[in-house]
């Protein structure tokens, strides 16, 4: 499963580094291809939100699943490491999934309003001219 969460991981890295890039002051050269390529993998990143969810069933059968380590008694010191190892790992994971679930978000939000910023401002030149 390490591979799944390495991809959501990258797929969160790139949201974050898209995001970053458009919201940058002094990138009005390049700011047209960041918007163009930003919109054309709005949907392919879309896979994430699908993705996300399978990833976070399998989180919480994990935790259904897992050995119950409550009594210092019941489990043996090897066990009960193992437990707390597997509760820190899977509240890393559901953060990555919060992460990129947010990311796609804001990129969504900020890929609309600086198309739409870029509408206003063709609108604004065309009056003018």
């Amino acid at each position: 499963m390490a591979l799944e969460w390495v991809v959501l991981g990258y797929a969160a890295g790139a949201e974050a580094i898209m995001v970053l890039l458009l919201t940058i002051p002094g990138l009005d050269g390049i700011r047209k291809g960041l918007i163009a390529v930003t919109r054309n993998l709005l949907k392919p990143l879309l896979s994430v939100v699908p993705f996300c969810l399978f990833l976070l069933m399998d989180i919480y059968w994990k935790y259904e699943t897992r050995p119950q380590c409550e009594s210092p008694d019941s489990c043996s010191p090897s066990e009960h490491l193992r437990h707390q190892k597997s509760i820190i790992k899977s509240q890393r994971n559901a953060l990555l999934i919060a992460a990129a679930l947010i990311f796609y978000w804001i990129l969504y939000s900020v890929t609309g309003l600086v198309v739409r910023i870029e509408q206003l401002n063709q609108r604004l030149k065309a009056r003018r001219d």
